[in-house]
């Protein structure tokens, strides 16, 4: 392919061909057009659209087809009243493919960010079966719950992560800056300070002089541990590591399951195959070590098994997970007990966010009170000794 029309001319008589005509080629003649749409159609793709948008647009877009109005229009009605120009361009662009021959599901792939696997298989599946506005409200009660579930793991994480911070900061702010104040006073009063205070000279100096370097390298510790842990060994080592924690390690695992329940309760529901449902619950389930118990289970489904066997097998899934789905197997009605399954472990994340809440907050409190009730005293010791002598 030549570079340009006049270029292809000379190339052609060069082997000895006398062209009579030269058409440029379709895809050549639109290129420089063309580049700019291709550009923002990628730039569509990879764009993320908020929770609270897309459960709003699911319901809705529910109502208006099961009012029987067609999907063109409600897409166009919608894309309208979006007050995120991102989503509006992207609903666009949807009703565009959909208007040029394309299925409601095609044109949803065409935009992962905003549309994941889930929501495009099940539309796919509303689609085949012609129940399209009952999935869709599925699709936006299992949103719902998703989002509620990931607010409640917010609080229960960002608060006293916050408030930690919050604790360094003043500890740090004590040392930099009132501790320098106290230690000129002690230097020029000339006696021997007390083994307290002087630790808290030494990390005051320490802090003063080397505290670029101490920022520096924590900086350089996080980045690195953040690569490791983009990678698959090191995402599941860390996944384990949270499973493992403490306090957090139950509510992580809490979470876990009630998100696998929940995906695949909806998926299956819906009329997706069970081996695609396991594999878009594997992708979604939020920490290696289920995915990988997930993924496990595939081969044995595909082999005509039984799920409940290789969930049981792998000792991630509690034993009454695991029963439950058995149950649910023998009895046609897994959906059934998955939902059941995730609403138990719903409530049991909102009574464990409610304790770690209680729990935190008092032990906070208490740190920030030993943390500056050592220093109070290691300032104040020299100045009771300078008042016993006087």
């Amino acid at each position: 392919m030549a570079e340009n029309r006049q270029l292809l001319i000379m190339e052609l008589q060069r082997r000895g061909w006398t062209p009579t005509e030269v058409t440029e080629a379709s895809g050549r003649r639109e290129e420089a057009r063309g580049g700019a749409a291709s550009g923002i159609a990628r730039r569509l793709r990879s764009r993320k659209v908020r929770s609270e948008d897309m459960v709003v647009f699911t319901r809705q877009l529910a109502t208006i087809v099961n009012a029987g109005l067609p999907l063109m229009q409600g897409l166009d009605i919608l894309a309208q009243q979006t007050d995120d120009p991102n989503f509006r361009r992207i609903l666009q662009q949807i009703g565009t493919d959909v208007e040029a021959g394309a299925t409601f599901s095609e044109a949803l792939a065409k935009h992962p960010g905003a549309f994941p696997d889930l929501y495009v298989s099940m539309v796919r599946a509303g689609e085949a079966s012609g129940n399209l506005d009952g999935i869709l409200l599925q699709l936006a009660e299992y949103m719902e719950a998703t989002l509620a579930l990931r607010r409640k793991i917010r609080s229960a994480m960002v608060y006293p992560t916050v408030a930690f911070v919050f604790v360094m900061l003043i500890a740090s702010g004590l040392l930099i800056f009132v501790v320098p104040v106290f230690q000129e006073v002690f230097q020029a009063s000339g006696k021997e300070l007390p083994g307290l205070t002087r630790v808290l000279i030494i990390t005051s100096e320490f802090l003063r002089r080397y505290f670029l370097w101490v920022a520096g390298a924590a900086v350089v510790v996080f980045m690195i541990l953040r690569s490791y842990i983009s990678t698959s060994t090191g995402r599941m080592q860390f996944d384990r590591f949270k499973l493992r924690l403490p306090v957090f390690g139950k509510l992580i695992r809490k979470v876990a399951i009630s998100r696998v329940a929940r995906t695949l309760s909806t998926l299956t529901r819906s009329g997706v195959p069970i081996l695609a449902a396991l594999e878009i619950v594997e992708r979604t389930a939020g920490n290696q070590v289920f995915a990988r118990a997930v993924h496990e289970s595939q081969d044995s489904v595909r082999a005509g098994k039984t799920l409940a066997e290789p969930l049981e097998a792998s000792r991630v899934f509690p034993p009454m997970v695991t029963r439950m789905i058995g149950v649910g197997e023998k009895t046609g009605a897994l959906e059934t007990l998955l939902l059941k399954i995730s609403d138990f472990y719903d409530s049991e994340v909102d009574a464990a966010v409610a304790a770690l809440t209680s729990l935190i907050e008092p032990l906070l409190i208490v740190l920030l009170g030993i943390i500056v009730g050592l220093m109070v005293i290691a300032l104040f010791l020299p100045i009771f000794q300078l008042s016993q002598l006087v």
